[in-house]
């Protein structure tokens, strides 16, 4: 029984086998020719693919140089020429798949009327006919045939990119520039009369806001002078190119307009953005993410002829835009606020904007030449020297209160009476070079009662007695 046991475990295990048998495998494949049979299959059958794929580039190769593709990428001014194009074509219409848009590209596109209404009755939201992302569409343009289609993609985890592609039929290049400069016409026609203002997106890329109409310089009651010494100053600056450049000095204008609130500082901007036919680009130095880096890339994607604007540029940092400020000196009054525990009723920090990086942006290396800066502020004395000495801000206005000049030119305004058959723009036109001095009291009476509403207090009727006279 003892030596059954040692018999048995003296056998090898089955496993250590396995090694000779592989051995055993591969000779024989070796010895069969079969390893020779398997290479020539891998070498003719990668050659056999190789000649397959470069056949079919060849092919595309060959189909593509008679196709024209361009892409147009959301957030281009192009992209907004094409789109507001197509928005008109008349093909859609008849389109089986469609994407019903209320984006109007700031301008008048279209209007589809509701369902069993007429255009007049419909809502005054428009609406817009586009290609849909879903399908790809194919017209003529030109004799040519085109195909249409849009994409999205997702950029980041709150936005995505949309993108149109467009592929004409044709080897001539032009036609790509036709069509461009078609699309570019149409929005410049339709835009006729506007003004375009453009933000900066949380991706650092100027977008498209809307498109306003101009307000005409007449409609803004100023001061004789203030007007014209703002639009005479920016012209001569439009028209200085070459003398800044003859003499190395950076060709750039800051204009500062600083005073109280609802003076018309914002107003005469709009103003002049119409007169001289510029676009406005809106500069929010408290954007959430917007920091030094990020704005110096702002302005220096800034076009050569436009207007920048930065709004109440005092509030975009803690306790205005100064190196040092100087305490106030403490009052009775003040002295239980001091004693207020922090984090109540005090101005939270929100902008990561240095000054530093500001003064950078406007005249450093990188920021961008022929833009026209205006900076407006309420407090004049919260902004720090270097940001208001020249080169950086030429030229400082002060808007004060409405003068006796201003009241009297609002005050016909708003009650001149109206004619028949005349413009109501006619009757409140102001001269702009007329420098005659205030109204006096005489010139402001008011006419008879029939024609305006009468603000006067009533007169106190002689024979009626007075209160006074009543008293003991």
């Amino acid at each position: 029984m003892s030596a059954h046991n040692a018999t048995s475990l003296s056998t090898p295990a089955a496993p250590q086998a396995l090694p000779t048998d592989l051995l055993a495998l591969l000779t024989t494949m070796v010895s069969m020719g079969a390893l020779g049979d398997w290479f020539k299959l891998f070498v003719i059958g990668g050659a056999i693919e190789t000649c397959r794929r470069y056949l079919f580039r060849w092919w595309n190769t060959f189909l593509e140089s008679f196709w024209l593709t361009a892409s147009f990428s959301d957030g281009d001014d192009s992209y907004n020429w094409v789109m507001f194009w197509l928005s008109k074509h008349p093909s859609w219409k008849k389109a089986r798949t469609i994407e019903v848009s209320t984006r109007t590209f700031g301008l008048n596109s279209p209007v589809v009327p509701v369902l069993g209404e007429d255009e007049d009755s419909a809502s005054t939201r428009r609406m817009s006919l586009l290609p849909s992302k879903d399908a790809t569409y194919s017209t003529w343009y030109r004799r040519r045939y085109m195909w249409i289609s849009r994409s999205e993609e997702r950029q980041h985890t709150y936005w995505t990119k949309d993108t149109l592609t467009i592929s004409f039929l044709t080897r001539d290049h032009d036609i790509l520039n036709k069509f461009l400069l078609e699309c570019r016409k149409t929005y410049m026609e339709a835009e006729e009369g506007l003004i375009s203002i453009y933000t900066a997106s949380t991706s650092n890329e100027w977008r498209h806001m809307a498109s306003r109409p101009k307000r005409p310089m007449n409609s803004i009651i100023l001061d004789p002078g203030v007007k014209d010494l703002l639009l005479d100053d920016a012209r001569d600056f439009l028209n200085s190119k070459s003398w800044y450049a003859d003499r190395g000095i950076p060709f750039r204008r800051g204009y500062l307009l600083y005073g109280a609130p609802g003076t018309g500082k914002t107003s005469i901007i709009q103003s002049l953005a119409g007169e001289l036919e510029l676009d406005v680009y809106i500069v929010s130095l408290s954007r959430m993410g917007l920091d030094d880096a990020s704005l110096s890339e702002l302005i220096s994607g800034l076009p050569e002829r436009c207007i920048v604007l930065m709004e109440d540029i005092d509030a975009a940092f803690h306790r205005g835009v100064k190196r040092k400020m100087e305490q106030p000196k403490d009052t009775p009054g003040e002295k239980e606020e001091d004693d207020k525990p922090p984090g109540k009723d005090e101005e939270t920090f929100t902008s990561r904007v240095t000054l530093s990086g500001l003064l950078n942006a406007l005249d450093g290396v990188g920021a961008q030449e022929g833009r026209l800066l205006f900076a407006t502020t309420n407090c004049y004395t919260a902004l720090d020297p270097a940001l208001c000495r020249p080169g950086r801000m030429d030229l400082h206005l002060e808007f004060k209160l409405a003068s006796r000049y201003q009241a009297h030119e609002l005050f016909k305004r708003f009650y001149m009476p109206t004619k028949a058959g005349s413009d109501d723009a006619s009757l409140s036109e102001t001269k702009e070079g007329d420098r005659s001095p205030s109204p006096s009291s005489s010139e402001c009476d008011l006419p008879p009662v029939g024609d305006l509403i009468d603000l006067r207090p009533p007169t106190p009727d002689p024979s009626e007695p007075s209160d006074d006279s009543e008293k003991p």
